[in-house]
């Protein structure tokens, strides 16, 4: 999964907007970026937190600078050291597939911010940040699976599921979901996976507010999943 090798499956599966939301860390995402500049593909920049309820959401900017402050933010409140060992060594590399680093941080831990924090703090940024509860049909490290349903009043943009449920099954098996639009992704962890799910989306660009849009179904916008 490296940043050319993900634009290379990107642009194979013929995909024209990908996130990067590496467990924790937002470190590789600008080297994807420019590997994806040269190419034409679009990367929203973004981050898959653990909350202190060992819940996932994907967490995405339109600005660098957000989504490196927000990073600061969950490496405040994450504890431990990595052990290459058991977990294997955390690249940090650079658009032409170098290493430049290497992250100490257990980043396959949770973090000790709640659930509503994390989203109180990508809303609070000055570009505002899109939300979107990880993999809500599995059993571990959903929300739903962590507490057996969403909080009431939790405000989140959407909801996802994996590549084993439909957004129909969704709604029908957790009547929660039917509060937020659904869409899904490829939670991709290695490059064949890359596209195996998607959401459609008709939008002017690739910004978290036409998203956002689009989700609601305003304006022309449509998210089809």
């Amino acid at each position: 999964m490296s940043p050319r090798g993900v634009v290379r499956a990107a642009l194979e599966k013929g995909l024209d907007l990908i996130g990067v939301c590496d467990h924790n860390s937002a470190e590789n995402v600008l080297a994807v970026k420019r590997a994806a500049e040269r190419h034409g593909l679009l990367v929203l920049g973004g981050m898959e937190v653990a909350s202190s309820e060992e819940a996932h959401f994907l967490v995405f900017f339109d600005l660098d600078d957000d989504l490196l402050r927000f990073q600061e933010l969950v490496y405040g409140h994450l504890s431990g050291t990595n052990d290459e060992k058991a977990f294997g060594q955390q690249v940090v590399a650079d658009e032409d597939d170098g290493v430049t680093g290497f992250s100490d941080r257990l980043l396959i831990g949770a973090s000790s911010l709640p659930a509503q924090t994390i989203i109180d703090a990508a809303h609070a940024g000055t570009g505002e940040g899109l939300v979107v509860a990880a993999h809500v049909d599995r059993e571990a490290f959903s929300i739903i699976g962590q507490l057996g349903f969403i909080p009431e009043g939790l405000s989140l943009d959407a909801v996802e599921v994996s590549e084993h449920t439909t957004a129909e099954e969704a709604r029908e098996r957790f009547p929660d979901c039917r509060n937020y639009p659904v869409i899904t992704g490829s939670d991709a962890h290695a490059p064949e996976d890359i596209g195996k799910r998607h959401t459609c989306f008709i939008m002017e660009d690739a910004s978290v507010g036409e998203i956002k849009k689009a989700l609601a179904g305003r304006d022309g916008r449509k998210a089809v999943c």
